[in-house]
């Protein structure tokens, strides 16, 4: 069983007009990613204009546990208005460089699209 779980997600604005508001759940998002029971590691990179974020878990159960709650429950709301976006993730033994996670993104990336509704309770 691996040891650890990667998630890799790259955003793109729809327009520059959406950085503010982009930021604005941003930053909150990845603190408490930072805070999240299970996470390892928290890092953002912007790479040709794609704003990517590289998290690692103990588990995809602590990943989910994260996703759905606070400030990135928020996050998800807003996020079609704000961006179009490409996520994966996957189980791995060894942490990744970020050269190693944007490769995998790069190759088993998929469309994100949002999977709740506002009437959608978190788990």
């Amino acid at each position: 069983m691996a040891r650890y779980y990667v998630s890799v997600t790259g955003l793109r604005l729809k327009t520059w007009f959406h950085a503010v508001r982009f930021w604005r759940h941003a930053i909150p998002s990845f603190n408490q990613a930072k805070a999240a029971d299970g996470n390892i590691l928290t890092d953002t990179r912007t790479v040709r204009g794609v704003h990517h974020t590289l998290t690692v878990w103990t588990s995809e159960t602590a990943m989910k546990r994260y996703l759905y709650r606070g400030a990135h429950r928020q996050a998800i709301k807003a996020f079609p208005s704000i961006a179009t976006g490409t996520t994966c993730g996957y189980h791995t033994d060894d942490i990744p460089s970020w050269q190693e996670a944007l490769e995998y993104w790069e190759r088993h990336g998929r469309d994100y699209e949002t999977p709740m509704t506002d009437s959608t309770r978190s788990p």
